[in-house]
């Protein structure tokens, strides 16, 4: 997401703060600034670690890393119709591509790299970059409003189907066909995001006073939470906890709402956790209490511009697992649970798709972390004026 523009931080208007992305399962956190953009992990309570900064591409207003791969893709506004895509441990360029207009978002999981400009979504393959797949008969989407499930066995694909009303469009990125087509809201849509497991879909309208909960692949409403009655505000972001018993929105009245999607049941459990990042450029750390409602306990407050930390409320018994390897997370399994409630599909504790055969990945001179690691990119470069595939 772009953030907006802040108080000027200590180290110029080159540092300032110009837009910020936490990678797929929320190990990591990149922002853009003036002068470039910045990793950081995410792997510990008590401190922000820096793993990466790059000073190369200047004004960059999209930056995203796959997982905690090293594979980061990022678009300036000196080239903001051109996406780079580079290997940042080898410091080396794995390719980049031309459109026709200025990008507006970019999304990917293991299996595809979605680019959204406004009338038009470019679906490439992320092991070898080659394009899939344009979708050019969408309405205009002036925002770059799209959202891809991280889960790389559906790739299921969300984004406006109308200028007028709250339509979603539900694509299967794998099969590259339209899946159905779900008539979430009277407005037109503001935000729209999947769950881990890519089973359930969010989304709000502009009035944002209702936000609602889909299955998927179906389309059946499953939740309606109504975030207020009379006052109007913009969803800034929607956003799913892990295990998807969590639901968060965050609007321009500086407030963040937390919904409760099911019971919690009395096994013991990690609490999950929320990150807000903010256009001051600081970055919050919560703990959600299911035991007491939903109730936020801040834990920490990290500076992303500066090196102090405030601690407002240490709890040296949670501390997060440390993020495993992209190879380790490809291999983990799926899991699921039966289903108690009538209509309503119970798989969110899945956190990861099924298990890919080594053998189908392609191979290339280039790794993500390590000569181990999966999958490789092949090195390419590539302009998609006039090169597209229409739907």
């Amino acid at each position: 997401m772009e953030a907006e523009a802040a108080d000027a931080p200590p180290g110029g208007a080159e540092s300032a703060l110009t837009c910020f992305s936490f990678n797929q399962d929320c190990t990591s956190l990149a922002i853009g600034t003036k002068a470039g953009y910045k990793l950081f992990s995410l792997s510990s309570v008590e401190q922000l670690d820096q793993v990466h900064g790059s000073n190369e591409i200047p004004d960059v207003y999209i930056v995203e890393r796959l997982f905690s791969s090293s594979l980061v893709v990022v678009v300036s506004h000196t080239k903001p119709r051109q996406m780079n895509v580079y290997h940042f441990k080898k410091g080396t360029e794995i390719c980049n591509y031309s459109y026709s207009s200025n990008i507006l978002s970019i999304r990917l999981n293991r299996q595809r790299l979605l680019v959204c400009l406004e009338e038009s979504i470019y679906i490439h393959n992320i092991k070898d970059m080659k394009l899939l797949k344009t979708l050019l008969d969408i309405p205009a989407n002036p925002t770059g409003l799209c959202a891809l499930s991280i889960n790389h066995s559906n790739s299921y694909l969300a984004y406006p189907g109308s200028l007028t009303s709250g339509e979603i469009v539900l694509y299967d990125g794998n099969s590259l066909k339209t899946v159905c087509t779900i008539a979430a809201h009277e407005g037109t849509l503001a935000a729209i995001t999947f769950n881990a497991s890519g089973s359930k879909l969010a989304s709000a309208s502009e009035k944002g006073t209702v936000i609602r909960v889909f299955s998927v692949p179906d389309g059946q409403k499953l939740y309606e939470f109504r975030r207020g009655m009379k006052r109007y505000v913009t969803i800034s972001s929607l956003v799913f906890s892990m295990d998807s018993q969590f639901l968060c929105a965050s609007s321009n009245t500086e407030t963040v709402h937390i919904f409760k999607l099911e019971q919690v049941t009395n096994r013991i459990q990690k609490l999950p956790r929320l990150l807000v990042a903010s256009s001051n450029g600081h970055l919050y750390m919560y703990n959600l209490d299911p035991q007491d409602g939903g109730e936020c306990v801040l834990i920490k407050t990290h500076s992303l511009l500066g090196s102090g930390t405030t601690e407002e409320n240490k709890e040296n018994d949670l501390r997060p697992s440390l993020p495993q390897s992209y190879a380790a997370t490809v291999a983990r399994p799926s899991a699921s649970s039966a289903s108690t409630v009538p209509g309503y599909s119970e798989d969110g504790g899945a956190l990861r798709g099924e298990v890919i055969p080594e053998h189908e990945f392609a191979t290339g001179p280039v790794c993500l972390d390590d000569e181990n690691e999966f999958p490789p990119i092949i090195l390419c470069r590539g302009n998609q004026k006039g090169k597209t595939k229409q739907s």
